[in-house]
């Protein structure tokens, strides 16, 4: 397993991004802005992009692991990854999520802690409902970690 950057042609991975983020006109509002970066194993099967929001805050705008290989550690290896490549850079790792039974969990047992909401998110900036696990994404949700 391996986690690399990736500089150039960052939207041959667009499948996988929108696995963590659904509407492609989002991801364009970070992505060319943004570190990302692919997990091999060793074939590519997770990506992340992180960006610089001031202040010392480093912020996950995507995260996804290929459904085939989830549950097997890959996600929290990314953000083993980021905590690693960023400490004493930023003070803070902060990830935006909807109110979803499946990530607020993953995150929170990352060590993350709620920080923040930002009501009805996901209902005004996309052009469609998203549902994850049966639950609509109303409320972005706003999870940070030390650094």
């Amino acid at each position: 397993m391996q986690i690399r950057i990736v500089t150039e042609q960052k939207k041959r991975y667009l499948e996988m991004l929108l696995l963590g983020d659904e509407q492609e006109n989002m991801i364009d509002r970070y992505l060319e802005r943004g570190a990302m970066y692919v997990l091999e194993d060793p074939e590519p099967v997770g990506v992340c992009v992180v960006t610089d929001e001031g202040n010392g805050i480093l912020e996950l705008k995507n995260i996804a692991v290929s459904p085939a290989v989830q549950g097997r550690g890959y996600g929290r290896a990314m953000l083993e990854f980021l905590q690693s490549r960023y400490r004493g850079q930023y003070r803070l790792l902060q990830a935006g999520t909807g109110e979803s039974p499946l990530t607020v969990p993953f995150y929170e047992a990352c060590g993350f802690r709620r920080s923040h909401v930002i009501p009805d998110f996901f209902t005004q900036y996309y052009d469609h409902p998203i549902f994850e696990a049966g639950v609509q994404l109303r409320d972005l949700v706003y999870l940070q970690k030390p650094l």
